[in-house]
């Protein structure tokens, strides 16, 4: 199995998971949202630039590896996720001043993909389904960009958001081919940290 057809598989999943299966559940719209405001937390698959002031030989970059940790000289398994560049930074110099007189630390985030919750899952007929890091003030327009589109087979104006709402899943409409087709712009919905973005196959 290719990866698109695990990535859809997944989203079936997901989809199935979460009661959403049946084709006629309703599902409401968007209820206005407001973009967070948050730090950008590391996640698995980041890379790190870490630089220790006046100690080059401990500055190094590493990959945060999938259990969430990294290892640097004189300190191994560091746990790094959800955690802001400036918080890892402040870590490290507690755990570096055992070896080290008053370290400097700063942290540099490359290659973003940030923690699994905060990712956005795009599945079904995308062009290219994944799943992607969020970024501050980011809109379903920036999502289908980001994934190339949609493909010949789609149904976008039968696409629902998957989303987390008080704790609850909840499913939204949202209306991909008028945004696309007609240029709509109340059709660019908000998208959130966690949200999974499903676009089913026409039936035509």
């Amino acid at each position: 199995m290719g990866f698109r057809q695990r990535f859809v598989a997944i989203g079936i999943a997901v989809v199935a998971a979460l009661g959403l299966g049946a084709c006629n559940q309703p599902y409401g719209e968007l209820p206005p949202t407001e973009f967070p405001t948050t730090d950008y937390l590391i996640g698995p698959g980041d890379n790190l630039n870490i630089f220790v002031w006046r100690n080059p030989e401990l500055s190094i970059s590493v990959p945060v590896r999938p259990d969430g940790k990294i290892s640097i000289p004189l300190v191994e398994d560091v746990p790094v996720t959800n955690k802001t560049p400036t918080q890892l930074a402040r870590d490290l110099e507690v755990e570096l001043s055992q070896y080290v007189q008053e370290p400097i630390v700063t942290v540099i985030v490359t290659g973003f993909n940030g923690p699994f919750a905060n990712q956005v899952r795009v599945v079904g007929e995308a062009t290219a389904p994944r799943a992607l890091p969020y970024s501050d003030t980011m809109t379903l327009l920036d999502v289908l960009i980001m994934v190339g589109g949609l493909t010949e087979f789609a149904d976008g104006n039968r696409a629902v958001i998957l989303r987390a709402v008080d704790g609850e899943p909840k499913r939204f409409g949202v209306r991909i081919d008028d945004l696309l087709d007609e240029g709509d712009p109340t059709a660019n919905v908000p998208i959130l940290p966690g949200d999974v973005l499903v676009i089913p196959e026409s039936f035509f």
